[in-house]
C-alpha cells in the first residue's frame, strides 16, 4: 500500500485500454474524508447522532448522514440506548456515536497493478476494498435485486472481489472491471483502482497445518466463537448470531442459527449472498472469509454492514469481524487455496462448527 499523501504525488499511466467513461469521482481522497489513521463509517444505512456524552439521552451535537466518515479516536463504555445491550461508544473529535452503528475503516489507496495474472480461473485477482468505501459503475442493466433499490451502488472497507480487467478512462484514472466468481447475478462493474489491493497466497497461507482435532465451538448465550485444538483454545472472538431465541435460549425460527454439531460442506474466499423475501431479504456482495457449515446455508462469515458483535442479530448466520473471520478461513479444514478460492466438501475432514445454545 502507498500512503495518502504519496499517492497524491504520483503521477497517472496508462493501463492498457482508454475506455470512454466519466470522470470517476475519487472518493476516498474527498476533502471531507479526514486525514486520519483510524476511521469510523455511518454503516446504518441512515441517520445517526453524536452526541455530547456516551450516552443516548445526552444532547445531540450533530446528526450525520449514511457512509459519513469520522475520527476514530478510541473505544468507550458508556450507556446502552433502551432496548439495546451494548454499552459500547466511539469517541470522535465532534463528540460520540454509538459503536455498533459505525464501521471501523482505514483510508489506505494503493498503486494500480497494470497487468492481471492469468490463473486456472481465467485472467484476474482477488482484491481487498481498502478505503472506507468506492462508487462502482454498472457495465450491464441491473440484475441483482440490491442494485434495483440503491441509488449510488458502493463497495465498502474489506470486502472483497474479482477483479478480471484493467483500463483507464479518457480524464487518465486507472479503472478495474469488478465481478463477482461465486453466486453472481451476472452484474459486471468498474471502479477506481487504488482503493483496492491485490490479496496474495502467502496472507492466506494455513494457520497451524500441524495440529489435528480442530473445532469450533459457538456459544450463542455468549455470542462468542473459540477454536480449538484439542482441549486448547487458541482463538476467540464476538460473534452475531441468528437472532430468535425462546426464553430458555433455544433457537426457534429460521432466522435462529442452527444448534449442534456440524461439518462444513463449502469454503469460498468470497460470495453474493441473498435470501428471504421481498421486503424483508437481504442481497450482498462481495462477504468474504465464509464457510458454510449448514444445508439451508448458515455460514460463518465476514460482516461489514454492523459492528454489534456480542450480540445476536444476523439472519441465521455467524456474523464476525473481517479480521476475525479471516483467521477462521485460514485455520479452519479443509485449507483452500487463492485459487480458485472456493472448495466444495464431501464427507469427512473438515472442522466440525459446533453451535451451543446453553
Amino acid at each position: 500500500m502507498i500512503s495518502r499523501r504519496n499517492f497524491l504525488k504520483m503521477s497517472m499511466f496508462g493501463a492498457g485500454l482508454v475506455i470512454a467513461r466519466p470522470w470517476f469521482k475519487w472518493n476516498f481522497l474527498a476533502e471531507d474524508w479526514p486525514d486520519a489513521e483510524r476511521l469510523a463509517r455511518n454503516c446504518t444505512g441512515g441517520m445517526i447522532n453524536i452526541r455530547a456524552k456516551p450516552s443516548a439521552d445526552s444532547e445531540s451535537l450533530e446528526t450525520i448522514y449514511e457512509d459519513t466518515v469520522l475520527v476514530w479516536l478510541r473505544e468507550v463504555v458508556g450507556e446502552a440506548p433502551a432496548g439495546l445491550l451494548s454499552r459500547r461508544w466511539v469517541e470522535t473529535p465532534s463528540g460520540y456515536v454509538y459503536a455498533p452503528s459505525v464501521q471501523p475503516v482505514f483510508n489506505q489507496p494503493n498503486a494500480p497493478i497494470t497487468t492481471l495474472p492469468e490463473t486456472s480461473i481465467g485472467r484476474g485477482m482477488w482484491a481487498e476494498v481498502t478505503v472506507p468505501y468506492v462508487d462502482i459503475y454498472l457495465d450491464n442493466e441491473p440484475n441483482s435485486p440490491w442494485l434495483k433499490e440503491v441509488p449510488r451502488p458502493r463497495l465498502y472497507y474489506s470486502q472483497v472481489l474479482w477483479v478480471d480487467d484493467v483500463a483507464t478512462n479518457s480524464m487518465g484514472q486507472v479503472l478495474y472491471r469488478i465481478n463477482e466468481q461465486y453466486g453472481s447475478y451476472g452484474d459486471i462493474f468498474w471502479a477506481a483502482a487504488e482503493a483496492f489491493r491485490p490479496i496474495t497466497e502467502e496472507e492466506i497461507s494455513p494457520i497451524h497445518p500441524e495440529a489435528s482435532d480442530k473445532r469450533i465451538v459457538v456459544d450463542l448465550n455468549y455470542q462468542t466463537l473459540s477454536c480449538y485444538e484439542g482441549q486448547q483454545e487458541v482463538y476467540f472472538c464476538r460473534i452475531s448470531s441468528g437472532a430468535k431465541f425462546d426464553a430458555a435460549g433455544n433457537p426457534v425460527d429460521k432466522w435462529s442459527t442452527p444448534v449442534g454439531a456440524h461439518l462444513p460442506w463449502r469454503k469460498v474466499l468470497s460470495i453474493h449472498m441473498s435470501g428471504g423475501s421481498t421486503g424483508a431479504g437481504w442481497d450482498t456482495p462481495g462477504i468474504p472469509w465464509t464457510m458454510l457449515f449448514d444445508p439451508d446455508g448458515a455460514a460463518i462469515h465476514s460482516t461489514f454492514w454492523h459492528n454489534d458483535f456480542g450480540n445476536a442479530r444476523s439472519h441465521g448466520c455467524v456474523n464476525a469481524r473481517p479480521e476475525d473471520s479471516k483467521w477462521i478461513f485460514r485455520w479452519s479444514l479443509p485449507q483452500v487455496s487463492l485459487i480458485p478460492g472456493n472448495m466444495d466438501i464431501s464427507g469427512p475432514g473438515g472442522t466440525v462448527v459446533d453451535v451451543i445454545a446453553a
